[in-house]
């Protein structure tokens, strides 16, 4: 399990999510950063920091210094979970995860973020961030880079000019617009994206781009699990991978206008 600081807060955020969750949709009462920070054990400024980049994300939302309630994105995210082109996929995420032995997950894009829709159930393998709706950075995660497949230089530094790279990833994470860019020259020479330890500490991740039939790169397919485990076999995953990204694109456009980024950040 990643301990980095940017791994913390996720895990500490999706928390919050759930617990607020949980509170709604029992129909009790709803808390504040103070009820918050008491129920979970944490720090009243931790809490109140996560809750503000949790609305931010749309995830959570509050009025006027009231409770929290869960936002739009949240919802938006739970019924694109529904939508046929990601419930058919959770069949082929299984398989995918059989073939190589590790785990599968689709992904896509908001912003330089990365939400994870669907993982493959895939057990006894390594990576510690694999449950829906997680959130993650673009720039040092094997389905964020494949995202961004077809950006071009001054796309990837529009998208990453605000970003802070200190402490945030893997011992392999880049910490420029400009090493990210090396690392998608080196991958698209290669065919696919390969993150080693770039997000967490001992994990590889590789990745390919799921493009719809015109061309446009909808969503993310990748793989995750040890370091060497993944190098040692990563052209044969990557094959078995682009395969099956090809078979999810080929799904009708009607199913799957739900993955748009768009429609996500709407």
């Amino acid at each position: 399990m990643d301990t980095s600081p940017e791994a913390s807060s996720m895990a500490q955020g999706l928390r919050i999510v759930r617990l607020v969750a949980d509170r709604e949709k029992s129909g009790r009462q709803l808390s504040g950063v103070s009820q918050l920070a008491a129920e979970l054990q944490m720090e009243q400024s931790r809490v109140s920091r996560l809750t503000r980049e949790l609305c931010d994300l749309g995830l959570l939302e509050r009025q006027d210094r009231g409770p929290f309630r869960v936002g739009p994105r949240f919802f938006s995210l739970g019924a694109s979970l529904n939508t046929g082109w990601v419930r058919a996929a959770a069949t082929e995420l299984e398989q995918l995860g059989a073939v190589v032995g590790h785990r599968a997950r689709i992904s896509v894009l908001d912003g330089y973020r990365v939400i994870l829709l669907r993982a493959s159930s895939t057990d006894a393998v390594a990576g510690g961030f694999v449950k829906p709706g997680m959130v993650t950075p673009v720039w040092c995660t094997g389905a964020g880079r494949a995202l961004l497949w077809d950006y071009k230089e001054r796309e990837v530094q529009a998208l990453l000019k605000d970003v802070n790279f200190i402490g945030v990833g893997g011992p392999e994470a880049a910490h420029s617009t400009t090493e990210v860019w090396e690392l998608m020259v080196r991958d698209r020479g290669i065919g696919y994206v390969a993150a080693v330890e770039e997000f967490e500490h001992g994990i590889a991740e590789l990745a390919v781009p799921i493009r719809e039939a015109g061309g446009g790169i909808v969503a993310s397919l990748s793989v995750l699990g040890g370091r060497a485990a993944v190098a040692s076999n990563a052209t044969h995953i990557a094959a078995v991978l682009a395969d099956a990204a090809g078979r999810l694109g080929s799904v009708p456009l009607d199913q799957r206008d739900p993955l748009q980024v768009t429609a996500l950040s709407s």
